[in-house]
């Protein structure tokens, strides 16, 4: 049996050498992001997605942590963290499985059968159980919106900025946020 640190090196390399963009985080393959596309013949067609991967020091026998960057309207994803409710990911996790299998199978067979029964967006949920046709239309319009090369590369570049406000001097406050938070007086 090989080590999790072996493991992580060959998932990772499978990846950099497939039809994947990949961009690693300060050269470290526990930690990149993913260019993903919306799967043909599904609302999400044509759109492209930054997945934010981190891969524990566990994997593969602990599954990674996979978030969209840009938003979606997905049942399964939350709308706003990012976060991916998948059984396959947070529960049924097997070694046997690679990053290559999330972005082969998992992913796309999450976009193109969503389960709205066990929603991280109940908003999402609730338009596909009681209006198909205008679930698909909002996915379009999140697709046309949020889910464009521009809007990838300007999650990229949110991302590097956060970076960069994280490693600078404390953040300074508006009177707004303070108040919002409330003064003590004395």
């Amino acid at each position: 049996m090989s080590s999790p640190k072996r493991r992580i090196e060959t998932d990772v390399m499978k990846m950099l050498m497939s039809d994947y963009e990949v961009t690693l985080v300060n050269d470290n393959m526990q930690e990149f992001y993913v260019r993903f596309f919306g799967p043909s013949e599904t609302p999400f067609a044509g759109g492209v997605w930054k997945i934010h991967v981190e891969l524990p020091d566990q994997y593969p026998y602990k599954s990674p942590s996979i978030g969209f960057c840009n938003r979606i309207f997905h049942p399964n994803i939350d709308e706003l963290s990012g976060s991916v409710c998948l059984d396959v990911i947070n529960q049924t996790w097997s070694p046997m499985f690679d990053m290559i299998n999330i972005f082969e199978v998992f992913l796309p067979q999450l976009l193109r059968y969503p389960n709205p029964s066990d929603p991280l967006n109940g908003e999402a949920a609730a338009l596909l159980m009681r209006e198909p046709k205008n679930y698909e239309a909002k996915v379009k319009e999140y697709v046309q919106k949020y889910a464009t090369k521009a809007a990838a590369d300007e999650a990229d570049n949110e991302d590097d900025e956060e970076e960069e406000e994280e490693e600078s001097e404390p953040e300074e406050y508006s009177d707004d946020e303070e108040q919002a938070a409330g003064e003590m007086e004395l």
